[in-house]
């Protein structure tokens, strides 16, 4: 199990986000699309990325912080995965440096971004399939 068979299931739709983007309109559309990260992007490269963690930190620094452009405030360099690592492999990953979304990059582009709740549910859901499998074999048996 690959990260290309995760994006074919959930699609390899991205919204991301320039370096300029002011920061409080990289929040309006996480608040938006209800999600938790957007890859920050300069021509094809993935730069950052920018979390809801990134807007915990930015707190301290009040309404002005809003106004700055996101590649001041993101999380850089990015951590990001193949389309071809295992979906395992990434799960460790994302454990070992307690990060939650991985930009997915072939050739040198982002091409998807996977969330840890992603890979889980991709994870339940081969287990599941998997008993279900043995069960019928079972009963068949």
């Amino acid at each position: 199990m690959t990260i290309a068979a995760i994006l074919k299931d959930k699609g390899r739709d991205l919204f991301s986000v320039t370096p300029e983007t002011p920061v409080g309109q990289v929040i309006a559309v996480l608040a938006e699309r209800r999600i938790g990260a957007v890859p920050v992007i300069a021509g094809d490269g993935v730069q950052g990325i920018f979390s809801e963690r990134d807007v915990i930190r930015l707190l301290a620094h009040g309404a002005v912080a809003l106004d700055a452009p996101v590649g001041g405030a993101m999380t850089a360099p990015a951590v990001t995965v193949s389309p071809h690592e295992s979906v395992i492999g990434a799960l460790a990953l994302m454990t070992r440096r307690r990060i939650r979304h991985l930009p997915v990059v072939e050739d040198g582009r982002v091409i998807g971004l996977v969330s840890i709740g992603d890979l889980v549910k991709y994870r339940i859901d081969r287990i599941e399939a998997d008993a279900a499998a043995m069960r019928d074999y079972i009963q068949q048996a």
